[in-house]
């Protein structure tokens, strides 16, 4: 996986809120986060992929590149993840039109991955995103998210209203 430090750092300095972080997530992060997904789980969406640091690592775990849809909202995030991923599907959309998009046509996917600072976002764009996103997920498909916050970023009214199950919550420091 290239060094796509500054490139991130540069995206984070014209808009912090949108993209979130200063640099794109590590490789134990991308680890982490693709541990349970296999070539079996089925296609997946990763939302805000940036640079592609969970794309690599689901490469090396085994799924296609045909079998990825990435939605990035950067300009330039875009054209890099085209550029390292010309097998994969890459849209250059805002996520909280998941909804209003036809993505799969009765293939509902495995697993959806998001990188998306949703703590930076309102609760309505972020009910948006994961709205959308869960109409995609199969049954006993997984959603991944995760944050650098202290709080959950998915917010309470989803908890209480769709039946969610955390699973796990890991702090390293």
């Amino acid at each position: 996986m290239p060094n796509d430090f500054l490139s991130f750092f540069l995206a984070w300095m014209s808009a912090p809120r949108r993209v979130g972080a200063i640099a794109p997530s590590g490789a134990a992060l991308a680890d982490l986060i693709t541990r349970e997904i296999t070539p079996s789980s089925g296609p997946v969406i990763e939302l805000g992929p940036g640079t592609g640091a969970f794309t690599y690592q689901l490469l090396k775990r085994g799924i296609r590149q045909q079998d990825l849809t990435l939605i990035e909202y950067g300009s330039d995030f875009m054209k890099l993840l085209q550029v390292r991923f010309p097998g994969a599907r890459v849209l250059w959309m805002d996520a909280a039109r998941l909804a209003a998009e036809r993505l799969y046509d009765g293939a509902p996917v495995g697993a959806v991955i998001s990188g998306l600072p949703l703590l930076n976002m309102s609760t309505r764009k972020a009910i948006a995103i994961l709205s959308g996103a869960f109409s995609y997920v199969r049954p006993g498909g997984a959603f991944y998210q995760f944050t650098y916050g202290m709080s959950c970023p998915v917010p309470r009214p989803c908890w209480t209203g769709w039946g969610f199950a955390r699973r796990s919550w890991t702090a390293r420091c």
